[in-house]
């Protein structure tokens, strides 16, 4: 796929003891894309992502966004440089209401204070931007209501709200699909799809027939390492991915 290159990562290492996560591992990235990363349990895919978020720092190797270092980065600076994560771990306020979350995204991105929960609730400059975000999502309806009192389908929903209201460069989505059903996992799939174009977007999922239909390109990842990096029936067609992978249940 030809493009910008919006992200690089040159022989990234991580280990945790004995065990090495992340086995030199090269990957790129080009602006606007969906770039799935599959593999079977303990491939890597979630260590990796965290070393793209900051969550967690590489022992060796190069994170370079836009043409910055930024593989020592903590993550609350990278998340300023426009680098998104979500579902892997929630940060909703379950006393909050659906706009409320939102709009302390809102707030975040926009450097204000979070010292002034009201002030943010009754501030257009943060709310109609959550709605916005809540209208892109097909959450608008439930934008009154208290996350503790939304299904788990609409918590997943209201979490892409929240990350893209940080307005994001490059959104990392951790598994979107878990724990959903069919009709929800579709639901999730067709809003993933809709964003196509707007964001750059690395998508770990474990839901095969969501990401060949989402991804532009797909990189499989077996023991720490990408083994194959191509255009979705590149990847299906591939004797090492299907031997190692896609031929297995899981």
């Amino acid at each position: 796929m030809s493009g910008t290159a919006l992200l690089k990562v040159e022989q990234l290492v991580k280990s945790f003891g004995g065990l090495m996560a992340t086995n030199h591992l090269d990957f790129d990235l080009v602006e606007g894309e969906i770039h799935g990363v599959i593999g079977p349990n303990g491939a890597g895919k979630t260590t990796f992502v965290s070393q793209l978020q900051g969550q967690l720092l590489p022992d060796s190797g190069r994170i370079v966004l836009d043409g910055e270092d930024v593989t020592q980065m903590p993550a609350h600076l990278r998340a300023r440089r426009g680098i998104a994560r979500s579902f892997q771990i929630t940060s909703l306020v379950p006393s909050f209401t659906a706009q409320a979350n939102v709009a302390l995204a809102v707030q975040a991105r926009e450097g204000h204070s979070f010292g002034f929960f009201r002030r943010a609730w009754s501030d257009e400059r943060l709310m109609e931007p959550a709605r916005a975000a809540l209208e892109t999502v097909g959450l608008a309806h439930r934008a009154g209501t208290p996350v503790g009192d939304l299904a788990h389908g609409e918590c997943r929903q209201l979490e892409l709200a929240v990350a893209l209201a940080m307005k994001p460069r490059l959104l990392l989505l951790d598994e979107p699909m878990a724990g959903m059903g069919r009709k929800d996992g579709a639901f999730m799939t067709d809003l993933v799809a809709g964003l196509k174009g707007l964001t750059t977007i690395v998508l770990i999922e474990h839901d095969m027939e969501a990401v060949f239909r989402l991804a532009d390109r797909i990189s499989v990842l077996v023991a720490g390492r990408v083994i194959k990096t191509g255009l979705p029936a590149e990847v299906r067609a591939d004797p090492e991915v299907r031997a190692a992978y896609l031929g297995h249940s899981h």
